[in-house]
């Protein structure tokens, strides 16, 4: 491992030097994800993207991507775009990056199943806030607000999210 990773242990998210409590998804941690399961899937990740709010937070990296009213995600396995950014309207089952609560303010996006998505395999595996503390998610890993920001002001475009294997008897 390399300090720039973000590895996840059983106290929480390792990076540079700092280790932050997270939350992970309500199915834990699985080395077979499937959409819909709430488990956070193991292995090797990268960041593929920082989306956030411009009407509550600065940029917070000069790579981010401001968060619009009509900006989904595809989470339905049978649509094209199954685990891709679209923009509405959409038909087909999807979340919505703008939310109300402030859970999506600040996001980072992962490789998880992408761009070549497998459907089925599960989409969506993002790091963003938490609701509270240890509050599960539905397999994204969530930190509080202050925590998201630090991280995603150091993070760049390709740093990896490590999720080991070795940790799945300690989340069960």
């Amino acid at each position: 491992m390399r300090p720039d990773d973000l590895v996840l242990t059983p106290q929480g998210i390792r990076f540079l030097g700092r280790l932050f409590p997270c939350s992970i998804g309500k199915g834990g941690l699985s080395t077979a994800k499937r959409e819909g399961d709430g488990a956070t899937p193991t292995g090797f990740h990268r960041i593929t993207g920082l989306w956030y709010r411009t009407d509550r937070l600065a940029r917070p990296a000069a790579w981010a991507r401001p968060i619009g009213p009509g900006d989904l995600w595809c989470d339905d396995p049978r649509h094209p775009a199954y685990n891709h950014h679209v923009r509405a309207p959409l038909s087909a089952s999807h979340e919505r990056l703008r939310r109300a609560d402030p859970l999506y303010d600040l996001i980072l996006t992962s490789d998880w199943n992408w761009p070549d998505a497998t459907p089925g395999r599960g989409s969506a595996i993002f790091l963003h806030q938490w609701r509270r503390p240890r509050y599960g998610t539905e397999g994204c890993i969530a930190f509080a607000r202050a925590d998201l920001i630090w991280i995603a002001t150091r993070a760049a475009p390709g740093t990896r999210l490590v999720v080991p294997a070795s940790s799945l008897s300690k989340y069960r």
